[in-house]
C-alpha cells in the first residue's frame, strides 16, 4: 500500500509541475534544472508503475507454483499494480490534453 501512496504523492507533484508550466516566466539559469526534475518524475513514475506490474507478476507465478498460499496477498498485488497502471493512464491523458490545448491556442 505504501507504493500507492507514494504514486499519489508524485502524481501531486506532477500535477503542480504541470501547473506551473502553464504560467509564463522569464527565463532563467535554473530553469534546465526544473526541466530535468519533470523528467525525473516522469521517469521515476512509469519505473515505480512497471515495478509495481511486475511484482504482481510474479506474485501470480508464485501463486501457480504453490510458493504462495496467501490469494490474499496476490490480489492485493495485483490491484496495486492495476491502479497504478490506471493512474499512469490518466496522467498520459491530462498531458496529451494540455498538450493539445497549447497547439490550439498557437493556431
Amino acid at each position: 500500500m505504501d507504493n500507492i501512496s507514494n504514486l499519489s504523492s508524485q502524481y501531486n507533484d506532477l500535477i503542480n509541475k504541470i501547473k506551473a508550466a502553464r504560467t509564463p516566466e522569464i527565463s532563467q539559469p535554473g530553469k534546465q534544472e526544473d526541466d530535468a526534475s519533470f523528467k525525473t518524475v516522469i521517469n521515476k513514475f512509469i519505473n515505480d508503475v512497471d515495478q509495481m506490474q511486475k511484482v504482481s507478476d510474479q506474485a501470480v507465478k508464485d501463486f501457480a507454483t504453490g510458493e504462495v498460499t496467501d490469494i490474499h496477498q496476490v490480489m492485493v498485488a495485483a490491484e496495486e499494480a492495476n491502479l497504478s497502471f490506471q493512474l499512469m493512464m490518466e496522467v498520459r491523458n491530462k498531458l496529451l490534453e494540455s498538450y493539445r490545448e497549447i497547439m490550439r491556442m498557437q493556431g
